[in-house]
């Protein structure tokens, strides 16, 4: 089954020309079934990248899909479009008396920042508490992931004396856990941060449970069940070229940083660089689709009672 998206959104054209099954909204109105809904709540400049990375994800699964563009209400992106974010995003504002089976909320390139002096922290704060009665299930990416276990849990970040860039091998450390059916012992995971989370500090808290790690860049999928959310420090997400797109930026622009690790052929970055982690990012966003679809109420109404 397809995911649902507007016609004239950028990622409608990208994904059918990729053999990703997607259907335009008024298609789907038609159909007699209810789609779920999935909120996209995007921190990140590039919104039409970030956008057209999650829609492939999780419009890879069998199940309709309907997705909504969410953005914090007062905050102004600088790098899309004001034309595009009047079109296909609603404030938080105007989406927060409705209900989504399952809403991913994306990094932020804000990680140097101490939470509290974020401009929408006191916002998104907000939008953590409405997810625990208005949304079956939360994705916190990367930022996002952090801060939401920050918000619950009181878990720190911790600044990096360089970054972790590149991609790095981790452990499946649940392999019975459902988010991780089908997926190997070990697999590499791009990374891209300035800052951590500490095995210690998840282990402090009973409620939490790593289910991938990596000995060098350390945890990486934890589960909450009390919240009803995953915490993904880490980026299945990208695009085969974004760690590539993020290097030659920084050398462009005069800044000092390192190959990414384990990335480029040889270490090479005159190479093009192979993709060695999109099948358990599908594995993984589909997995996450399912459980929703296996434990939301059909009726929406019935979400966080």
């Amino acid at each position: 089954m397809p995911i649902t998206l507007p016609e004239s959104l950028p990622a409608f054209d990208v994904l059918s020309r990729e053999g990703v099954m997607v259907m335009s909204d008024t298609r789907a109105a038609r159909q007699d079934i209810r789609p779920l809904r999935i909120g996209l709540l995007n921190l990140m400049p590039k919104k039409i990248q970030t956008e057209t990375q999650f829609a492939r994800l999780i419009g890879a699964t069998p199940l309709q899909i309907d997705l909504s563009l969410i953005r914090m209400t007062e905050h102004e992106t600088k790098n899309t479009a004001a034309e595009h974010m009047a079109e296909f995003y609603r404030p938080f504002q105007e989406v927060k008396s409705e209900r989504f089976d399952g809403l991913i909320i994306t990094g932020a390139p804000v990680e140097h920042l101490p939470y509290e002096v974020v401009t929408y922290w006191d916002e998104l704060q907000e939008v953590f508490d409405w997810t625990q009665t208005n949304v079956h299930s939360t994705f916190g990416v990367c930022w996002g992931g952090m801060a939401m276990i920050h918000h619950f849990h009181g878990v720190p970040k911790h600044l990096l004396e360089g970054k972790a860039f590149g991609c790095f091998r981790h452990r499946n450390l649940a392999p019975a856990s459902p988010y991780l059916r089908g997926f190997s012992d070990d697999l590499l995971i791009p990374v891209s941060r300035w800052t951590e989370i500490r095995q210690e500090d998840v282990d402090a808290v009973p409620a939490l449970t790593t289910l991938l790690g990596s000995d060098q860049v350390g945890p990486c999928l934890v589960e909450d069940p009390g919240h009803r959310a995953l915490y993904i420090f880490n980026h299945f997400e990208y695009d085969s070229g974004t760690l590539k797109e993020e290097y030659d930026r920084d050398v462009a622009s005069g800044k000092a940083i390192a190959v990414p690790v384990n990335y480029y052929p040889d270490d090479d970055p005159s190479r093009t660089p192979l993709n060695r982690w999109r099948s358990h990012a599908h594995l993984l966003y589909g997995n996450w689709i399912n459980e929703i679809y296996q434990t939301t109420p059909y009726d929406l109404a019935e979400i966080g009672l």
